[in-house]
């Protein structure tokens, strides 16, 4: 009789293999995608809940408003940083507009506020008793300044209170509240339909 013939059979499959491989490149796709999050809201866009009632009658307490931080061009470095202040693709803040910037006292916690630019750079105010012009880039400032109030005259912090506001200190455009919750209810109600992806 002939030789006995071996069979040759595949090695054993390996279960855990493709149940791992499918795990880890989910990881990687969640991971890539918190850090594109991270960068967008870095990079492009920035959301601030509003606090208090200083903001009526445009933002409510609780509003949670979207900021395009390309609004005047990309903010690098900052007054206070390591990195001197910049603005890629810079542009003008328009007269109208709502800001988000900011308190120039604030050394520490960076605290921001909103207002509405009413004088450009350049443009006369009434400031101190006595009238004033916007320092401007032009006129040998450091900067281009903006008189900005604010949304409310029951609040008083604003150029008024600030003096005039550096573009360094201006992070971008308020340009959609996202939602809005009643701060005084529970977590699981008090929202407000009404305000819900309102463009401003």
């Amino acid at each position: 009789m002939g030789c006995d013939s071996i069979a040759a059979f595949p090695p054993p499959l390996n279960i855990i293999e493709p149940s791992m491989r499918n795990t880890l490149k989910f990881l990687l796709a969640l991971a890539v995608a918190l850090l594109l999050m991270l960068a967008f809201r870095s990079l492009a866009v920035t959301i601030y809940k509003v606090e208090g009632d200083g903001l009526q009658p445009e933002f409510l307490a609780g509003d949670h408003v979207m900021v395009n931080r390309w609004s005047y061009g990309l903010r690098t470095g900052s007054v206070r940083g390591l990195f001197s202040y910049g603005r890629l693709c810079r542009q003008a803040v328009e007269r109208g507009d709502i800001v988000a910037y900011e308190d120039p006292r604030d050394t520490t916690r960076r605290s921001v506020l909103f207002g509405r630019c009413r004088a450009l750079p350049g443009d006369t105010v009434r400031y101190s008793g006595q009238v004033e012009m916007v320092p401007s880039l032009k006129d040998c400032a450091d900067a281009d300044y903006y008189w900005i109030q604010t949304l409310s005259e029951d609040n008083p912090v604003d150029s008024r209170q600030l003096g005039f506001i550096s573009e360094q200190f201006i992070i971008g455009r308020a340009f959609l509240i996202i939602f809005s919750h009643n701060p005084g209810e529970p977590f699981w109600r008090g929202y407000r339909n009404d305000r819900l992806l309102l463009l401003k």
